[in-house]
């Protein structure tokens, strides 16, 4: 007799809780290998293939395509030849490869991978309701799931039961979205105590932020309502404009933003640096024959032989050890202006690799970036940050920090201008350099000093030889 196991989205990593479906690879009655892809999905960083960990056939697939589910809601079922007496979580049986981590490979430890679910508690009988009473914090949408009130896709279809079930196994807090919990606890806010201004007290993220923004998490009682006569005229509801929904690629990044400027204190500093001599020494490199050699590569080369001198910025801090990370690889990142939005693609080892082997990295991830297919692994894990925003056209800018990096290196446009060289007045190529960087980790002194010798490499490029 087959066994049916359910396979449910896995989690994703860096923060993601949730992924829109965008093509189904099997249908059901598909026989399926183990760890072959079986949907498309988008999530708020890159578009992936999610590869199932069970082999047998497809008997049932959860959500049409183009809808958005949350980590931990079933994908599909597979019915597997053999049965087994452990649970299917397991993969005991040896039908499944363990392969739950988009972009991460196969393999991991049955005790890593088993998730122990406490027995459901029986539930009174109810009274009689009306449609769709009684749900509290969920609401019968119309397939037949369950969303909650902020609008996220819990369950559908028969598995909305077991979301209600869920729910009430993690206790008497009325929180659906993973999101809220997420952001609640970052910031050490107790949800048993916060009031909920949702249907029937749901904590809605609203009510979460507002809690961070007033200090005060403890407390048992709401801020009291303003009088409609005394509301300002930004408290009032908006009735017109256009509304976008913040999702996707550009909720990601006003997550990450916003948290980096709750946590992180940084702090700016800036210099204007002749770099007429670089463009002279990539002109002669690029004339020489061979590959060429982009000026963002020149400049990351300039960043990893600061960062050798001022290893304070490859940094990250540890809040909860109160400790400052030192990082021994430098993992750069580099913003990429996409159609889907603002990514951080990551060039790994970046401090082990020559100008050449840089330039055809950064090619080669812009150009994933730009076609939606960078992996998980190519957009996590940097270590620091370099922002060429003066391909915009602009001069400067106070970048925010990529959290949970230390230090993030901007770069404007070089253009001519006046400039005084060897005593006389000359038109020369100026660019403006900012480093924002992450004040817990160093003071103004190494973030002077780390910004000084960038500068010094773009105007003399031969500085670079003492590192070399």
């Amino acid at each position: 007799m087959a066994q049916v196991l359910e396979f449910k989205l896995p989690d994703l990593g860096e923060g993601l809780t949730e992924a829109e479906i965008v093509r189904w690879l099997v249908e059901v009655g598909d026989v399926v290998a183990i760890d072959q892809p079986v949907v498309e999905v988008e999530t708020a960083k890159a578009m992936v293939e999610v590869p199932c960990p069970y082999g047998g056939v497809v008997t049932a697939r959860f959500g049409e395509e183009g809808t958005e589910l949350p980590v931990g809601a079933p994908l599909l079922t597979v019915a597997v030849g053999e049965p087994s007496g452990s649970p299917a979580e397991d993969g005991a049986d040896g039908s499944g490869s363990g392969n739950v981590l988009v972009g991460y490979g196969t393999g991991a430890p049955p005790a890593r991978r088993r998730r122990v679910r406490p027995p459901a508690a029986p539930a009174a009988s109810p009274a009689p309701a009306a449609p769709g009473a009684g749900r509290g914090a969920e609401a019968v949408d119309g397939t037949g799931g369950v969303r909650g009130a902020d609008g996220v896709a819990v369950a559908s279809g028969a598995r909305a039961t077991a979301v209600a079930g869920r729910a009430s196994e993690e206790g008497p807090v009325p929180v659906i979205s993973p999101l809220v919990r997420r952001l609640a606890r970052d910031n050490g806010v107790d949800l048993r105590r916060l009031p909920g201004s949702g249907p029937e007290g749901l904590i809605l993220r609203a009510d979460v932020e507002n809690a961070i923004e007033r200090g005060a998490a403890g407390t048992d009682t709401a801020p009291a309502p303003v009088p409609s006569s005394l509301a300002s005229p930004s408290s009032a509801p908006v009735t017109d404009g256009t509304r976008v929904p913040l999702k996707g690629v550009r909720g990601a990044v006003a997550d990450k933003l916003s948290r980096s400027r709750r946590e992180i204190p940084d702090a700016t500093c800036w210099v204007d640096a002749d770099a007429t001599e670089l463009m002279r020494a990539r002109a002669a490199m690029n004339a020489a024959g061979g590959p060429k050699v982009s000026l963002l590569a020149l400049l990351a080369r300039i960043c990893t032989a600061a960062l050798a001198r001022h290893p304070e910025l490859n940094s990250r801090v540890d809040l909860e050890a109160r400790e400052i990370v030192r990082l021994d690889h430098v993992h750069l990142g580099f913003a990429a202006q996409t159609e889907r939005g603002l990514v951080v693609p990551v060039v790994r080892d970046a401090h082990a690799r020559d100008a050449e082997s840089l330039t055809a990295e950064f090619a080669r991830l812009t150009e994933a970036a730009r076609a939606g297919t960078l992996t998980p692994g190519e957009l996590t894990g940097g270590t620091f940050t370099l922002n060429n925003y003066g391909v915009f056209g602009v001069d400067g800018s106070t970048p925010i920090i990529n959290h949970p990096e230390a230090a993030m290196l901007g770069v404007g446009r070089i253009v001519p201008k006046p400039w005084v060289h060897e005593g006389e007045l000359a038109v020369r190529q100026v660019v403006q350099l900012s480093l924002t960087f992450d004040h817990r980790v160093c003071d103004g002194g190494t973030a002077g000093g780390f910004l000084r010798y960038v500068a010094d490499c773009v105007e003399h490029p031969a500085v670079l030889l003492r590192t070399l």
